[in-house]
């Protein structure tokens, strides 16, 4: 059972009377592991319950990057046998994933190949490519989107220059929650969230644009029916049903992306706030109603992705844990394996700000070994080069704190009302070390959970899909009556201070790199 400190006893659906029992499946899926969720309502209490938790892995196969959707598709079945196990009805299923990645169907609508991976080098110098045949900021203005060169956009375009045989044979294209939800109902849909991360769509129309898949090769026509969360997709097959033991419940498109859902979960008082969508990556941003799209935007690389109700969430991607991550499948390879608690011990071992790196540089992408990449930033540009295992996570987190300062402050710059706090949401909000440091280096207060928000939005569109709530505000002020998260001040500002001239300078001289 997940401890879900953070909720009162208070009715989470007012809508609903105190003695309904509602039952939420939801199976949230990110780029290094997933779990499926059973979210329940009874007598004003709302209980997670963790069903399953299995690894996600990339396959690596004659140099190309794949995901195992087939293995994904069978833990999905697992947490639906482990509901059916426990003789529990379930009211709704709601899918999350990671962006921008997806499927190529046939004709007959069978799945063509395993989904490649935003990791697979095969985009690497495709988007300079792509810019030759519409400009790069023409792109942005169209899409609001940061360039980044995994964004479906140069997927498609790399995968049509390799003639690669899914991709010219494929009848549609469905992004990885639409696809498992596809595999669950046999309907298939876009949902809003997800698509919105492909840089396909036109921000302000938020439709597919036709001209950018011209360039690339393909025809719009590939996609499917766009549609918003809390769309009810279809329900469970037979044939699912009888697999699993389940009843026959609806498949509702929550915010796909999974983001769009965990940030469906801040509990924001009013407006003047960011967030940071803390895991394997760290998204930082505010929720607007209308995309920004401008000179500035554009210079600082900002995305405008879809949210829900209609928001958008104008963000930035930030590389966060993935650097951690990795490092400790090297050691692990060594024979040493660390508990968190025991990372954040070491952590405190090492002094801090000796060695520093930008999190975002491409040589982070997916080298080799973590360790010898981060080794060769701290020498190429410097600086004192970590020896121990403690020198690298106090690397990490004095740096990942001084990038999260360094994008709030280009945040501020464009958002359109003073940021007065900053909302850490998912696994990473329980990291207390980074919470403070993060205070400390940004200098104004960090509003530390829930740790469970992707699941908990996931669980609350269900409910919107489902009627039990109407709007996105609705399940907001539920949030911020309901949560009581950790709040961190910050400290020792001067300190702070001086690591961050260091690293502003790092930094830029990456960029005008």
């Amino acid at each position: 059972m997940i401890s879900i400190r953070y909720f009162r006893n208070i009715n989470l659906f007012p809508y609903l009377k105190m003695d309904e029992k509602k039952h939420f499946f939801a199976f949230d899926l990110g780029a290094t592991s997933g779990r499926s969720i059973l979210g329940t309502y009874a007598q004003g209490k709302l209980e997670l319950k963790e069903l399953t938790r299995f690894p996600n892995k990339i396959t690596r196969i004659h140099d190309k990057y794949f995901w195992d959707i087939t293995a994904l598709f069978e833990a999905l079945k697992d947490g639906l046998k482990a509901v059916a196990q426990q003789d529990i009805k379930i009211d709704a299923i709601g899918i999350d994933t990671w962006g921008v990645d997806f499927v190529y169907l046939g004709e007959d609508g069978t799945i063509l190949s395993q989904p490649r991976c935003y990791r697979d080098p095969y985009t690497d110098g495709k988007p300079e490519e792509y810019f030759k045949l519409i400009p790069k900021k023409e792109v942005y203005d169209i899409t609001g989107i940061q360039i980044m060169n995994f964004n479906s956009i140069y997927q498609l375009y790399a995968a049509n220059q390799e003639n690669f045989s899914p991709m010219k044979a494929a009848k549609s294209i469905l992004f990885m929650p639409d696809a498992l939800s596809y595999m669950l109902t046999g309907e298939k849909v876009c949902e809003y969230t997800i698509a919105s991360t492909s840089q396909l769509l036109n921000a302000k129309t938020r439709k597919f644009e036709e001209q950018l898949f011209e360039k690339v090769g393909v025809s719009a026509d590939l996609m499917g029916e766009l549609v918003m969360p809390g769309k009810v997709i279809g329900y469970l097959s037979d044939a699912i049903c009888r697999e699993c033991g389940i009843n026959k419940a609806p498949v509702i498109a929550v915010a796909g992306h999974d983001t769009a859902s965990a940030v469906v979960a801040v509990p924001a008082e009013n407006e003047n706030f960011a967030y940071l969508s803390s895991g394997t990556w760290s998204l930082m941003g505010i929720e607007l109603l209308q995309p920004v799209i401008s000179e500035e935007s554009y210079a600082m690389n900002f995305t405008n992705e879809g949210g829900v109700d209609g928001t958008i969430r104008f963000l930035k991607n930030i590389t966060g844990m993935w650097l951690l991550e990795q490092c400790r499948k090297e050691w692990e390879t060594e024979g040493i394996s660390y508990t968190y608690p025991k990372i954040v011990e070491m952590s405190q071992t090492s002094a801090g700000f000796q060695s520093l790196v930008d999190p975002d540089h491409p040589s982070f992408a997916n080298p080799e070994s973590m360790t010898t990449a981060i080794a060769d930033y701290c020498r190429n540009t410097g600086q004192q080069v970590p020896s121990k295992h403690a020198d690298f996570i106090r690397c990490i987190f004095d740096s990942l704190a001084l990038k999260y300062k360094y994008v709030l402050d280009r945040l501020q710059e464009i958002a359109p009302f003073k940021i007065e706090k900053l909302h850490i949401i998912g696994g990473g909000s329980q990291n207390r070390l980074l919470n403070q440091m993060t205070a400390n280096a940004i200098g104004m207060p960090v509003v530390a959970g829930p740790a469970e928000a992707t699941a908990l939005g996931n669980v609350m569109i269900q409910a919107k899909g489902l009627g039990i709530l109407d709007t996105l505000q609705d399940v907001r002020n539920v949030i911020n009556r309901s949560v009581s998260p950790d709040i961190f001040e910050p400290q020792n500002q001067q300190e702070w201070a001086g690591a961050y001239s260091k690293f502003f300078d790092l930094v830029n001289k990456n960029i005008s790199a």
